[in-house]
Formats: C-alpha cells, structure tokens, sequence
C-alpha cells in the first residue's frame, strides 16, 4: 500500500485561482459533510418520509444549510487563528478541553459498535455467509487497518470515490421511484403535521450533523490548506459537501415517502432493508442491489471517516490537555504535523483508532447497556449545541484577524443553530428521563 507523506507544499503555499483549479482541490468538505450522514440519518429520514410524505422537505434543506453555516465556521477558525479547535477550546477554559475528552471516549466506545454494526447489515444482505456481527467486525478491522497504514492523499481519494457511489445510487433510486414533483414543491412551504415536531427537529439537527463537524479543519491541515488566503476554497469546499448531502437526504424523503408511505417503519438501521424489500418487489433484485451497494458506500464512509478524523482530534486532545488553558493559553499551534503525516503515526492517534474498533466488539454480541447508551445520547445532544456556542465565541474574538471574524450572517445562522442544538438537546434529555 501506498504510504504518502503528505503534500506538495508550494500547495499548501498557494490558493487556485479560478473554478476550475479549486474543484480539483476539493475534498475536506466531501469528507466531513459525507462522514456525518450514517445509517442512522438515513433511517430517520426515510422513516419522516414513510410518515408524512415529502411535507417536511423544507426541514431537510433547513438543516443542511445551518449544517453548511457550522462547517464554514469550523473552517474559518481553523484558517483564520493558524490553529485548531482544540486550542480554540483550551483558551475558553479547562472546562471545554476536559468535557471534550469526557465526549470523545465514550462516544468512540459506543459509536464503534454502531458504526461496525451498520456496515455490517448490507454487507449480510449482499453476500450472506456470515452474520451481521461478523461482518461487522471484519469491516472494523478493514477500516482499521486502511487508516493506519494510509495517509491523507490516499484517504481522500479513496473517501471520494466512495461519496459519489453513495450520491449516485440513492439519487438514482429516487429518480427511479417517479416522485410527482408539484407534491415535492409543496413540501418547501414549513407545516407542523401532528406528531412531526421531533422529526422536525431530527432532520435540522441530525442529518450530517455530528462530531466530524469539527474535524474538517484537521482534514484541511492535512491537505496543506492554511491562512486567509483560503477562505474562499473553504467556502466552495464546504457548500459542495453539504449541498451534495442536502440532496442526499431529499432523495431518501422521496424514496421513504413513495415507496413506504403509511407504513409503521423500525426505527433501527436494520429497517433500512425494508426499503431493499421493496425496491426488489416493485422493480426487480437490481434495484435491492443498487440500494444495497449505496447503503453499504453510506455506512463505509461514515466508519472510514471517524476512524480517521476522530483519531486526529484525539491525537490533538491528548497534545491540548497538557497546555495552559484560559488567559495563560498559547496563541499557535504547530500545524505541519498534519500535513506529514506526524499525527497519524504517532501513538495516541493509532491508540483512539485501536479504541474504536477492539473493545467495541464486545458490544456487538450483547445489547448496549443502559447506563452506558443513556451517556451517550445525551452527551451527543451537548456537542452540537457546545460546537455552535463556542464557534461564536471563538469567532467573534479577537483571536481571529479582522477578515476571519464573523459577520451578521454568520452570527445569524451560527445563533440560530446554537438555540435549534439546545432545543434538541431539551427534548432528548426530557424524553430519556
């Protein structure tokens, strides 16, 4: 296997110019907007769509564009201020750096089951012979080993290849299935049917929106991407990415919507092959597969995409924990580490890889328990809402020149997004308790 060092670095000195050289370049956003979108988003997207058709689009397009506001504020710190997230934290206080490692091992813990269980499905469905649990050890193992001995270059190629995979099977299947289009458009005007309102708040503050958010940054460091100068590849990197997920998730609403419209649907991944089912008896097995090979391209690049920009936060977590927080904190960072390929070799960053997938294996042969699963959701509720507090914060310092400062807009949807995050955080918190 290839194991590149990193980049050319009259790259990382020298933004495109031009369209045509900055869709080359395009990648880290690709990366973060398609890491986000799992099974799990996929399923209560379909699940929205089999219980009110297509009334709730206007909610799907809603969240990809606060989605699109947050990445391009994760990118703008990170460009802007020279440094990552982490010392971004660090400087606000001990409290977001340790709350931030709390999240980071637990959610890996539980999130590595999940990842490897949901590949695992259509890996089963496609070609048998083992069962959904061996399968997804062996696709954690695969994941495993790909990311420890690959670097960047060749991850995000690979990544790449499997997000148009993933865009063009279910865009397909959405078009095969017909919609009839004046019911979509009507679903662009906000209606709250009975009983929508938490899948309202599911599809804004769930579809794409997760951890990886905040690892976009460290995939730009990696491909050599920093300053100002940047910032407008940042922006057209990161509004591919979402824009390609919002019409991700509006073509499973048409697909759950026409094809299992009034049907009380699973809200486990495994309803999923419901939709496979379906698709097999109204137009034949190609059309299961085709699904199945975009179900398995969704779940890959999920798991690929923790296992890489997850470790890379960590590595930087365990370099963050150590340095003086608050006032006290220092204002740089050493980024080259990124774009050699330093942090994927080093220890703790093949120590978090090792954590997601060795002892979550454990989980995949007796069911989560419960103590541990009610952690979990609620401190995935806390990132989101923490994520978008702390960019206003950070971007509306004086730790970011003038021209990465965030402006009206910025602060409109950033502020927006914070109160949507901790009305979901709300809702998840009373439903649990």
């Amino acid at each position: 296997m290839s194991t590149q060092q990193g980049v050319d670095r009259t790259t990382e000195l020298t933004p495109p110019v031009g369209l045509g050289a900055k869709i080359r370049q395009v990648g880290p956003g690709l990366l973060a907007a398609a890491t986000g979108v799992g099974a799990g988003d996929l399923v209560a997207t379909m699940v929205a769509g089999a219980r009110f058709g297509t009334v709730l689009l206007w909610a799907a397009i809603l969240g990809t564009v606060l989605k699109l506001a947050l990445g391009e504020g994760v990118g703008r710190w990170h460009l802007a201020s020279g440094t990552t997230l982490l010392d971004g934290w660090r400087r606000l206080g001990r409290w977001a750096t340790v709350f931030f490692g709390v999240y980071i091992v637990v959610w890996g813990f539980v999130y590595g089951a999940t990842a490897m269980s949901a590949v695992g499905l259509p890996l089963n469905a496609l070609f048998g012979g083992l069962s959904v649990r061996y399968w997804a050890m062996i696709a954690g193992v695969v994941g495993l080993v790909l990311v420890w001995t690959q670097r960047y270059a060749f991850f995000e190629k690979f990544m790449t290849v499997l997000v148009l995979v993933k865009f063009c099977t279910v865009v397909a299947v959405a078009v095969l299935v017909a919609p009839d289009l004046g019911h979509l458009a009507s679903g662009l005007v906000p209606r709250l049917p009975e009983g929508s309102t938490i899948y309202v708040l599911g599809l804004i503050g769930g579809v794409g929106g997760t951890i990886t958010m905040a690892a976009y940054g460290y995939w730009m460091f990696a491909k050599g991407w920093r300053g100002t100068g940047w910032l407008s590849m940042m922006r057209l990197d990161n509004a591919i990415g979402y824009v390609m997920t919002g019409i991700f998730v509006i073509a499973m609403l048409i697909v759950g919507s026409t094809l299992l419209f009034g049907q009380n649907l699973t809200e486990s991944d495994s309803g999923l092959l419901v939709l496979g089912t379906a698709l097999d008896e109204r137009y034949g097995a190609w059309a299961r597969i085709l699904f199945l090979i975009g179900f398995l391209a969704v779940t890959s690049t999920s798991l690929l995409g923790v296992w890489n920009g997850v470790s890379f936060m960590f590595a930087d977590w365990t370099r963050a924990i150590r340095l003086p927080h608050g006032r006290a904190a220092e204002t740089g960072t050493t980024v080259e580490r990124f774009a050699s390929g330093e942090t994927e070799r080093s220890l703790p960053f093949r120590g978090y890889l090792l954590w997601l997938t060795i002892p979550p294996m454990g989980l995949l042969f007796i069911d989560k328990p419960f103590g541990l699963t009610l952690v979990y959701g609620v401190l995935g509720s806390v990132f989101m809402p923490f994520l978008a507090v702390t960019l206003m914060l950070l971007l509306n310092s004086k730790r970011v020149s003038g021209k990465g400062r965030s402006g009206w807009l910025s602060n409109l949807f950033l502020g927006a997004a914070s109160v949507l995050f901790l009305a979901l955080l709300v809702t998840d918190v009373v439903s649990r308790f």
